[in-house]
């Protein structure tokens, strides 16, 4: 058997000697043999793939103890762990995103010069639909507080109502000002606790795709796959991003979105308020509000049924958010009413005292 020096062989396999040795008594590499009187390190050339293997997987961020698992592995079961592992790396970093552009947005957010107060006019609809044998969604329109939850599992219907009702009390409470992420913040804790008292165990939760009013600005907090669009200028935009296994192997490259539409596990969590979750990492967003702007806020029931060109033609034609919703709940029990559905849509308008519709 060809040997090496333990120096030979970290040249060999982009390994230091002082990691090779932390390796060794970690029983990660061993090496093929140690030397009784000296103590000094030999390793086998047949070696050399499982440390550069390990090398490699040092290179992407993957800690000791998974490295070793992997190790132990065949190599298409040792793909399917490293697969796993980047998913949750990119997902991980997808939600440190969010929050970086968050705060980016938040810190150098500059007043608009123009003196026009602006306020919203707004409606909520839900909806049993035609299959569903009760309704699980909860939607509501206030204020400050726009919101809809789907609710799942045996007490679906009691998670999505906690959830939004957490949020509710902002609606007749000053909002503080600067401190838009600690509202944000706070509103998602409530919302948690809230969830967890309402529901016994990890297999009930909800999703909750809420947005907050400070008279300029929209603060987006968004878990799971509700959904939030804005209509500007004629033009539709998603402002959420699904917590979805499918989603996420839409991002991975493994699906096509249209492959993804028909996928049996489309409705598959990733993230959700559970009865027995940990705290959950919600998705934030600030959104710069403008005379004109309609904001949709909906339940998978609707978005998965009426396709988004659709949704920008409902919008874009109906005089008020009341008519909207209801024009909206009606296009998804047109095509069958598969799931409950719920919407909220809100105007950004110029105050002119003239009276809100809820």
């Amino acid at each position: 058997m060809e040997m090496l020096t333990i120096g030979a062989f970290a040249n060999a396999c982009r390994l230091s000697p002082k990691a090779l040795r932390l390796y060794d008594e970690l029983e990660l590499l061993r090496p093929a043999r140690v030397d009784p009187e000296t103590g000094y390190r030999y390793y086998a050339v047949a070696q050399l793939e499982q440390a550069r293997l390990v090398a490699w997987l040092r290179r992407i961020g993957m800690p000791l103890a998974r490295i070793r698992r992997v190790c132990a592995l065949d190599d298409a079961s040792a793909a399917q762990e490293i697969r796993a592992y980047w998913a949750r790396v990119e997902a991980e970093t997808a939600g440190r995103r969010e929050l970086v552009a968050f705060l980016v947005n938040h810190l150098s957010y500059t007043p608009r010069k123009d003196t026009a107060m602006l306020e919203l006019r707004y409606s909520a609809l839900s909806d049993t639909g035609l299959v569903r044998p009760a309704n699980q969604d909860t939607a509501h329109a206030g204020a400050r507080v726009l919101a809809v939850a789907d609710g799942f599992g045996t007490n679906g219907a009691p998670a999505s109502t906690a959830a939004v009702e957490a949020l509710k009390s902002l609606d007749g409470e000053p909002l503080p000002g600067g401190s838009v992420l600690n509202l944000l913040e706070d509103a998602v804790r409530g919302a948690a606790r809230a969830v967890q008292d309402a529901t016994p165990g990890k297999d009930d939760g909800t999703t909750l795709t809420a947005m907050v009013w400070t008279g300029s600005q929209l603060g987006l907090v968004h878990i799971g796959d509700s959904r939030a669009y804005l209509l500007r200028d004629g033009e539709l935009f998603r402002i959420t991003h699904d917590h979805t296994m499918v989603q996420s192997m839409v991002d991975e490259g493994r699906l096509t979105p249209e492959e993804a539409v028909a996928h049996p596990q489309r409705a598959l969590l990733l993230k959700a308020l559970t009865g027995g979750a940990d705290s959950v990492v919600p998705d934030l967003r600030l959104c710069d509000a403008l005379p004109g702007d309609r904001y949709l806020l909906c339940s998978d029931g609707l978005s998965t049924v009426v396709a988004d060109e659709e949704l920008r033609r409902l919008l874009g034609s109906a005089p008020a958010p009341d008519a909207a919703v209801r024009s909206l709940v009606e296009a998804a029990i047109d095509v069958g009413g598969p799931d409950n559905v719920s919407c909220v849509v809100a105007d950004v308008v110029e105050a002119d005292g003239g009276q809100r519709l809820g």
